[in-house]
């Protein structure tokens, strides 16, 4: 497997996007949805990686920088056919090495509350981050949970 930097160009990159823009607004409310369309992950605060392996795209994850101390994880995914072989697991190690590369001393999420989301709570949970209150521009919301974990 290969994690590369992507122009969000890849047709299967903007599959995996749609598909998981799509789970999304149907597991949760709209005003509840803070998963980014592709316009969305161009802007320039926002690094876009894909995971790929025989040059098929099995995954995908940004950082949004919210200032020069705390990043933000977005867009974390794994196709439906890569699930469970340690894609997201190698993802978000990336995107922690990534972190602690630019000087983070912390990363944080949002994710939902509901039972869909709970393997990729679980996934965070096992690489350190803790629920926490609302960062950045979030709000409190029922549908949504807070979690972050400081960078060594």
């Amino acid at each position: 497997m290969e994690i590369l930097l992507d122009g969000l160009q890849d047709p299967g990159v903007i599959e995996l996007l749609q598909v998981h823009l799509a789970d999304m607004y149907a597991t949760s409310p709209p005003e509840s949805v803070h998963a980014l369309d592709i316009d969305a992950l161009s802007h320039s605060s926002i690094t876009f990686w894909c995971a790929k392996r025989q040059g098929e795209v099995i995954g995908c994850v940004a950082i949004k920088e919210l200032n020069k101390t705390h990043g933000e994880i977005k867009s974390m995914r794994t196709s439906a056919a890569a699930r469970n072989q340690g894609v997201a697991t190698a993802l978000l190690l990336h995107l922690l090495d990534e972190a602690k590369r630019r000087g983070y001393q912390q990363l944080s999420l949002e994710t939902g509350s509901m039972d869909f989301f709970a393997p990729a709570r679980r996934l965070y949970q096992r690489h350190g981050f803790e629920y926490c209150g609302p960062f950045a521009d979030y709000q409190a919301d029922p549908n949504s949970l807070f979690m972050t974990r400081l960078i060594d």
